[in-house]
């Protein structure tokens, strides 16, 4: 009897042992301990506004001087051509600051041509120009038109058509003739022939009261010498060696 009651004891003992052990099992696994993540702030940089850049203009007539980079020829050149020109002295803006140095390139567009024809007509390249670039990098839009280096004798309207005291209604384009062949600055009077108004031979600038030599393809050659003629007001900064955008 004796004995019984200790098995019974040692029984309830390992059961009490049992039930705390897996009570406590459980609890552990319900609490289980809470991670915090480190959280990082990232900051910013600031960046400083960038100051603004004050724009000079140049305004509607005035001239580029530009020197021809490559060869056109009524023979071979095709409307939508494009060529660049090299300017040959600084362009100032109305208030006396350099916007476009010596070296810029002037970029044209060939707008149509007309082969010269045997014993016919001499042949004609009619341009414009569409776009300047600076040695820094930076660019514009323009629209400009072929002139004679001399204004007092053609300008150009936003037509490419020549004004001045008695060249109303010329259209300025690049005609073959001359003795020498080559391409003379020709005005253009309805698609017609008209009077020489510059010239422009071999690459030499002159004026010539002569009229066109006919048969003969307008050709410019690279280094010839003329003039673009701004139609419309273009605004740059300064001109400095760095890009100031």
């Amino acid at each position: 009897m004796k004995n019984l009651l200790n098995v019974r004891f040692i029984a309830a003992m390992l059961a009490a042992l049992f039930v705390f052990g897996t009570v406590d099992s459980f609890a552990q696994t319900r609490r289980k301990p809470v991670v915090r993540r480190k959280t990082t702030t990232v900051r910013r940089a600031t960046v400083p506004p960038r100051s603004a850049v004050r724009l000079y203009s140049v305004e509607t007539g005035e001239k580029m001087r530009v020197r021809m980079n490559e060869t056109l020829n009524s023979k071979t050149a095709r409307a939508g051509d494009r060529f660049t020109t090299t300017v040959t002295e600084p362009v100032y803006s109305d208030n006396g600051v350099i916007v476009i140095p010596t070296g810029s390139t002037v970029i044209g567009r060939v707008n149509s041509v007309r082969a010269a024809k045997k014993g016919g007509d001499p042949g004609s390249i009619d341009v414009s120009f569409v776009e300047v670039n600076l040695p820094n990098g930076t660019r514009r839009t323009i629209n400009g038109s072929l002139t004679d280096l001399d204004t007092k004798k053609a300008k150009s309207d936003a037509e490419g058509t020549a004004s001045g005291d008695d060249r109303k209604n010329d259209k300025l384009i690049f005609i073959g003739g001359g003795a020498a062949g080559g391409a003379v600055l020709g005005g253009v009077i309805g698609g017609g022939k008209g009077a020489l108004i510059g010239g422009i031979l071999g690459g030499l600038g002159g004026l010539a009261g002569e009229r066109f030599t006919k048969g003969e393809d307008a050709e410019v050659k690279s280094g010839t010498e003329f003039g673009v003629y701004l139609n419309q007001r273009i605004s740059l900064p300064k001109f400095t060696e760095v890009n100031q955008y």
